[in-house]
């Protein structure tokens, strides 16, 4: 089968690979209908984290189950299927108290496991790990499309609105416009926030994030930002979603926090120094709450509000691509064409 492979920096290729087969008796063999192509995965195409030469791509799976192993009872040939980006057992301490990214036994696609971009991938824990499309939407293009940012990016941005705290009347600040921070905007309208802004440097990104519910956005820099999103909120956020991972995003996010207030932080952290902002912290009493996005914990939810028509965070997908293109879809995250690349296959 065709499966993308990662040979150096800005260099992914789809190569023959062996097909799937079933290890264990938890496992399944979904044939790949959709994935996508992640931000995070820019981080090893870019050379700016380590990834071994030879390592599958993609950790973003919807698709059709093919096979099934003895043990496998919460899905069966023929499901449609998406998963989250972390395998997880869905029975550990972890995974019972919705932390299923600490799963025991967890692990992550792609690496030395299989990976989404491909035409098939192993399932390992397919009871925990699998989520069962319901019948009447598994050939419902439009629905699939609004449903495959649940496998990453909506789940980790409604994580920042809930490890911000946001509820219903509140005031949202949201640093960055990437496909997260435009999922954390969807995220703190579905949880009530009354006023929402977005801070983010591209005006086409900005675009989507009024159309996902911001009620203001700022795209100045640096400490201009800053006094803007002061300026809005008469002195800072008490809710604000960091969804970029950077120091300067860290810094800006605790800059424009309302003293008392908390930093919902999902940006996955890249060469950042944390005494940078820890003082700003300290000084004025901010929370830091966060980290990796339990997607499985949040899937459920979100697939129901979905399937009803009062979400939709499709529009993320600026790009769509073939899966034998699927180089041409980092190509184009990498330079900034495309917000978030849809491959179908």
């Amino acid at each position: 089968m065709q499966a993308a492979v990662f040979r150096g920096e800005r260099d992914v290729r789809m190569e023959e690979v062996p097909d799937p087969e079933i290890e264990e008796s938890t496992d399944a063999v979904v044939r790949i209908t959709h994935t996508a192509v992640c931000g995070s995965d820019l981080w090893f195409y870019r050379g700016q984290r380590e990834y071994e030469e030879g390592w599958r791509t993609g950790h973003e799976p919807m698709g059709i189950v093919e096979e099934v192993g003895d043990d496998v009872t919460n899905v069966r040939p023929g499901d449609r299927v998406l998963a989250p980006f972390s395998i997880s057992c869905g029975a550990c301490e972890f995974c019972r108290k919705g932390l299923h990214t600490s799963c025991v036994t967890g692990d992550t696609w792609a690496g030395e496991l299989d990976g989404a971009q491909a035409e098939k991938v192993r399932a390992p824990h397919a009871n925990g790990t699998l989520v069962r499309v319901p019948d009447r939407y598994a050939d419902d293009e439009a629905v699939l499309e609004a449903l495959m940012p649940l496998t990453d990016v909506m789940c980790t941005g409604h994580h920042a609105a809930v490890s911000a705290g946001v509820e219903a009347g509140d005031t949202a600040v949201v640093v960055g416009d990437g496909a997260v921070g435009l999922c954390g905007v969807l995220a703190a309208r579905r949880l009530g926030a009354e006023r929402i802004i977005a801070v983010g440097h591209h005006e086409d990104r900005l675009d989507i994030a009024r159309e996902f519910g911001a009620t203001a956005t700022v795209s100045e820099r640096g400490e201009a930002a800053v006094d803007r999103v002061r300026e809005l909120t008469y002195g800072g956020a008490n809710h604000v979603l960091e969804c970029v991972g950077a120091e300067s995003s860290f810094e800006t996010a605790f800059d424009v926090a309302r003293p008392g207030g908390t930093v919902g932080y999902v940006g996955v952290p890249a060469g950042v120094d944390e005494a940078a902002f820890l003082g700003t912290a300290f000084g004025k009493n901010v929370s830091l709450a966060g980290g990796i996005a339990p997607v499985r914990a949040y899937v459920d939810d979100l697939m129901a509000d979905v399937v009803q028509g009062t979400l939709d965070p499709s529009p993320v997908f600026t790009k769509t691509v073939d899966l034998e293109d699927t180089p041409e879809g980092y190509r184009a995250m990498d330079e900034r064409d495309a917000v978030k690349v849809l491959v179908r296959n």
